[in-house]
């Protein structure tokens, strides 16, 4: 087997690039997005270069695709396709009219009648994927449950509508839902609130949680948490952050244990749900 990296932005594509070891046969950074200094002999191609995407894997005798990395809605408006995309281009436009993960599962289509097989990230380092239970030393109190159990709802109603991934409760209240902007900027969106609305380092309430979305093909886009997860939680007053065990990554575990447990919020891998 080798392996083609089609890496966007984020810190995971370069934990799978690793873990894909000599396994790795091409890195392709999607130009705008991933990072090319993060690997070794990346190609850097624009996102509309299908027909040159193929025949760079196809060069470096790639069998398997896996796609890793934040990549934004793109504008067909602007796009610039090569010869092979712009044939390509109505069938993809069409399919993004039915979302963001039509759209996707459209993409990797494309690629299996290349005649390559999908892998998932979590196939290629299955050690990243959140464990049941707490991660630090902090559980999830009783005081919270039913702000995260919301939250976890939230985020399901949003995923199959297929808004977003992420939903912030407290009290009882939804305080954001995460659309386009991502995890991040909706947690600096939280921090933002007036006080009376969210907690604060001394009395901390509201729990951030992170959910696949419903049928959404899981050979792409779990949520990831990581240390700008826990410090823009903590940042925003929130109690914790849960997810679903074994369907969200997390990148550099000492570090998310180490913030969570200096914060004093707790991390959670929940049993994953049946609504898929």
């Amino acid at each position: 087997m080798k392996l083609g990296l089609i890496a966007g932005g984020g810190d995971l594509p370069k934990h799978v690039a690793y873990a894909a070891g000599e396994e790795l046969g091409q890195v392709i950074v999607l130009d705008g997005f991933g990072h090319p200094d993060d690997f070794p002999n990346a190609a850097v191609i624009r996102l509309a270069r299908f027909g040159k995407i193929v025949k760079t894997l196809k060069k470096s005798a790639c069998t398997h695709v896996c796609f890793v990395g934040y990549v934004d809605r793109p504008n067909f408006k602007n796009m610039k396709p090569d010869l092979r995309a712009l044939f390509l281009m109505p069938g993809a436009m069409k399919a993004a009219t039915n979302g963001d993960d039509a759209l996707l599962r459209h993409i990797l289509g494309l690629f299996e009648k290349e005649g390559f097989e999908i892998m998932s990230p979590q196939e290629v380092c299955v050690d990243l994927l959140l464990q049941e239970g707490a991660l630090g030393a902090v559980n999830l109190p009783r005081a919270h449950r039913e702000d995260a159990l919301t939250a976890c709802h939230i985020a399901q109603v949003i995923g199959s509508l297929d808004i977003g991934q992420g939903a912030v409760v407290a009290r009882g209240v939804t305080l954001a839902v995460e659309a386009q902007e991502g995890t991040d900027a909706m947690l600096r969106r939280v921090a933002s609130l007036p006080q009376d609305l969210r907690g604060t380092a001394g009395e901390r309430v509201g729990v951030l949680a992170k959910m696949v979305k419903p049928r959404q093909d899981q050979r792409v886009d779990l949520p990831v948490i990581g240390l700008a997860t826990v410090e823009n939680a903590a940042a925003a007053g929130l109690a914790g952050i849960v997810a679903e065990a074994g369907r969200a990554f997390v990148l550099d575990e000492e570090s998310v244990v180490e913030a969570a447990n200096k914060h004093g919020i707790f991390v959670l891998g929940l049993p994953p749900s049946e609504n898929d």
